[in-house]
């Protein structure tokens, strides 16, 4: 296994800037051409608006990285340009005389952030090509959604598809509205994250998006970007029909939240409902009710058939008629009551009995409620929904950890026995992982616990999103992870959990104007016929052991650790 150290935050960033620096003698090039151009044609308007949008973006960049000299000597000449489109000068303001100067000043600017920059490089020690950074890979899993982002400042951009791509987000950035436009006339993503405001214009961002709803047929989600937070700002967000409105710098985290609640194409299991009626005709009418309302059913007509259809069935509620031939409802109620699995199981009677007093006789055996027959339909859908909802959401807390809503340690362990059974009967593969955040009491301890939960969040979405419905992903305890692959060799398991440690390396948390990075260790070991549980998570847990030992941040195979 590879044990290349991988680059970190801080040295992309460094990196970045110093690209940012190096092509700024070519960008002076370009405004000094511009330049010479205006002279010439001084009232070519395309010229000036040229010469407006490499300003502007010069300017945010530049300040963006901490360069305030420069930003304030680039940003005089972008209000230059400003004046000039605007035709706000006075008649004797001499606006080529103050250009001229204004861009003597730019190039002073630049020549000693070149020579500071050039002596802080060759301090640094350079571990890494020089070349420009790649992008984004496509998204690791193939269901990845399309975003767009709109941006005018090329190196925000590319921080913001560097982030949101370690997510299994299929990101594409535009500087352009123009080509953004035709992007999205020729292939319609599933959310667009839109700059408010462009070198061209104040408010182009939410101009262009209210345009574009009038053009386009689909409801397209938009979350604006904005370095202002202001009221007017944010209404008029609203008013273009934005979904979400963040302030610069963006939180990655809260980006990811909302691009989640919006584009999660999982469909909704629908509810399971198990009707129980001796006779079949009312059985079928009301599981053809259900059935209308998007429920799945199925009728049983004996009860000596309810034990395994509840166990192969797994109900979220039992509509049960109160009397039948070989039992009651309410003795069939009670033996459900019984079985562990079931003892929370909600009961619905169904039945034509009106006496009061038997009603509440037999919703003391645990039943959730007692219709009468006949129900209207509508009633007995919303009846139906609410407690089976109410019974999903009790089977959630059971089994799911509440802060990253991954499986918690006893559903993980359950679900590992279960797929270790079916690989040793099967003779199927199966990887068990184990993955523990390194140093992470010193995010806690550093920055609090609020952040050390959004380091966790991340972490859990990052999984969720990666890794196939039938893998089982599960929070092991405090910052401990475990994977349940199924059917998946360990060259592949390696592969992807590797994938998945470097995107995670990537990503920068923010707490309290501080940004901070997070890497995580991991064990990878494989299902043999011998195993037991113990010595499979004995044999991940020795693995991910060796993993920290070697610096942290590594992947290592349980099979490697004996040699």
């Amino acid at each position: 296994m590879s044990t290349t150290k991988k680059i970190s935050v801080s040295q992309k960033i460094t990196q970045l800037k110093n690209t940012f620096v190096d092509k700024l003698p070519q960008q002076l090039i370009s405004i000094n051409e511009l330049w010479e151009q205006l002279r010439n044609e001084p009232d070519t308007v395309e010229l000036i608006k040229q010469l407006h949008l490499i300003t502007h973006n010069l300017k945010g960049t530049g300040r963006t990285f901490g360069f305030s000299a420069f930003g304030d000597a680039v940003a005089q000449c972008e209000e230059l340009c400003n004046i000039r489109l605007s035709h706000t000068a006075e008649p004797d303001f001499d606006w080529p005389r103050q250009f001229e100067v204004s861009l003597k000043v730019l190039e002073q600017k630049v020549n000693a952030l070149k020579s500071i920059t050039e002596k802080t490089t060759a301090k640094s020690i350079v571990s890494h090509s020089t070349n420009e950074p790649k992008a984004p890979s496509l998204p690791l899993n193939e269901h990845g959604c399309l975003i767009y982002i709109c941006e005018d400042d090329p190196i925000m951009l590319d921080q913001l598809i560097t982030q949101l791509s370690c997510f299994s987000y299929q990101v594409i950035g535009f500087t352009e509205i123009d080509k953004l436009k035709n992007a999205i006339v020729e292939h319609r993503p599933n959310a667009l994250i839109m700059d408010i405001n462009f070198p061209e214009g104040k408010n182009l961002g939410t101009d262009f998006v209210r345009q574009l709803r009038q053009e386009i047929t689909y409801q397209l989600p938009v979350l604006f970007l904005s370095s202002r937070g202001d009221f007017d700002a944010r209404i008029a967000a609203v008013l273009a029909g934005g979904v979400g409105y963040f302030t610069k710098p963006a939180s990655i985290q809260e980006l990811i939240a909302s691009l989640d609640n919006l584009t999660n194409q999982e469909e909704v299991e629908p509810y399971r409902i198990l009707v129980m009626d001796d006779e079949p005709t009312i059985a079928d009418y009301h599981s053809v009710i259900l059935q209308e309302a998007g429920m799945l059913t199925i009728c049983v007509n004996d009860p000596k058939n309810i034990l395994q259809v509840l166990k192969d069935f797994r109900p979220d509620l039992v509509l049960m008629d109160m009397y039948m031939p070989t039992c009651s409802g309410c003795d069939l109620a009670i033996l459900i009551r019984q079985i562990k699995d079931f003892t929370a199981l909600p009961i619905i009677y169904l039945s034509s009995e009106t006496d009061k007093k038997k009603q509440v006789s037999a919703m003391r055996v645990g039943a959730e409620g007692f219709m009468t027959k006949p129900v209207a339909a509508s009633e007995l859908v919303a009846a139906v929904e609410i407690r089976a909802e109410r019974m999903r959401s009790l089977r959630s807390l059971m089994v799911t950890d509440s802060l990253t809503g991954l499986f918690n340690h006893t559903t993980t362990t359950q679900l590992l026995k279960t797929a270790m059974l079916h690989s040793q009967r099967n003779k199927t593969s199966l990887c068990f992982v184990m993955i523990d955040l390194d140093h992470f009491k010193n995010v806690n301890d550093s920055y609090g616990h609020p952040a050390g939960d959004q380091v966790l969040i991340a972490i859990a979405r990052s999984m969720k999103k990666r890794f196939r419905g039938s893998d089982v992903v599960g929070r092991y305890g405090g910052e401990e992870f475990a994977l349940v692959l199924q059917d998946i060799t360990t060259d592949k398991a390696l592969d992807i959990v590797t994938e998945l440690r470097e995107k995670f390396a990537q990503l920068l948390f923010n707490e309290n104007q501080t940004s901070f990075s997070c890497t995580f260790s991991a064990g990878i070991a494989i299902c043999t016929q011998d195993d037991t549980l113990e010595t499979l998570r004995n044999a991940a847990d020795q693995a991910l052991y060796v993993a920290k030992d070697r610096g942290r941040n590594q992947v290592a195979i349980a099979s490697e650790t004996l040699l």
